[in-house]
């Protein structure tokens, strides 16, 4: 049996390191990378940090706007999946990669399997949103991480062809959480009191007043906060003549997966706007800020562990301090063997 794994941005390049190695005495996996994310801190690092096979194709593809970055990734994937004809195509996630496989594997009749399905924000104007509904509805296999994304998928009619088999996210984080407690990697800070930060969704970057709005909500907090500048908040920030590093903040380049890990671990929250991030400070019981008005990890929320300020970003700087709740009692993210259930569910054994 043969599983084409479509991935091409950070998040994806995690989610693939567990499937790898599930699949590895199973199954023949051909590993295809769209280069939607092309720089070694925000690819190539990630598949040796987290030992995920080099990509048997590399298509470059790199940045651009929506519609032409998907048009590009549809018109080359095609030949390659014409190329290796697998029995599966897998894709992860919600980005334009994700679509891009979908579409290309819909045209040329080759099955469909949607890793992470059935999370929804519930918020049209999100790129993401019309990218993982959209995947969803062409798949032929819904892999859903969640109870509450098994309702959503149940709602709209794909019961019958959707999977719970829990989170592979929370079999990378467990993994790399073990490794770095026993040999934590040296880091600029390990105070015990520093946010890590990260800000890079549209809605946070595109307008110049939104972003400054951001930016000093970051800045009035009371303790260090350690901003990962992502790319396109870097570029945002140049654009608008916002400085970053001011108040509580330094801006740190992106971290490698492990050294993230460790630096949420060593620090006494997060603030994002990442969907990642949410869980993952979850699962390591640190307080998340999320700066955004919903999240697809309603879990986290629930549990009192997560806050949302998308619309509230004068009380930023009081939730960061707010007190711990109460230790979850149960596991919504799965017991760290997502990704053999992936495997069983696409080979059938």
């Amino acid at each position: 049996m043969r599983i084409l794994s479509v991935v091409g941005a950070r998040p994806q390049f995690v989610k693939l390191a567990p499937v790898s190695r599930a699949l590895q005495e199973v199954a023949e996996h051909v590993v295809v990378h769209t280069g939607q994310h092309y720089d070694d801190l925000m690819s190539d690092v990630f598949f040796r940090d987290l030992g995920i096979p080099h990509p048997d194709v590399n298509l470059a593809i790199g940045s651009g706007a929506h519609g032409a970055q998907t048009g590009a990734m549809l018109a080359a994937l095609e030949p390659v999946f014409e190329q290796y004809r697998p029995d599966w195509v897998l894709v992860y996630g919600d980005t334009n990669s994700t679509l891009a496989a979908a579409v290309a594997a819909v045209k040329l009749h080759l099955p469909l399997a949607h890793l992470e399905a059935g999370l929804r924000s519930f918020n049209r104007a999100m790129p993401e949103e019309h990218n993982r509904v959209l995947t969803d509805h062409a798949a032929d296999l819904c892999l859903a991480p969640t109870a509450v994304a098994m309702q959503h998928l149940a709602e709209e009619g794909l019961a019958a062809r959707s999977v719970l088999v829990g989170d592979v996210m929370t079999d990378v984080l467990y993994s790399v959480r073990d490794r770095v407690l026993a040999a934590p990697p040296a880091l600029p800070w390990s105070d015990g009191e520093s946010v890590v930060a990260t800000i890079h969704r549209a809605e946070n970057t595109d307008d110049p007043e939104r972003l400054a709005a951001v930016i000093d909500a970051l800045a009035a907090v009371d303790r260090p906060v350690r901003l990962l500048a992502h790319p396109r908040l870097r570029a945002a920030a140049e654009r608008a003549g916002i400085v970053l590093e001011r108040g509580a903040i330094t801006v740190h380049d992106p971290l490698p997966y492990p050294e993230l890990i460790a630096a949420v671990l060593q620090g006494s929250g997060v603030l994002t706007d990442s969907g990642g991030l949410q869980k993952e400070a979850y699962l390591l019981r640190r307080l998340c800020t999320t700066v955004r008005p919903e999240t697809e990890w309603v879990e986290t929320v629930e549990s009192g562990w997560n806050t949302l300020v998308g619309t509230r970003l004068d009380e930023l700087a009081a939730e960061v301090a707010r007190p711990l709740p109460a230790e979850p009692t149960d596991h919504p993210y799965g017991d760290g063997h997502a990704a053999e259930r992936v495997a069983a569910e696409l080979t059938g054994r």
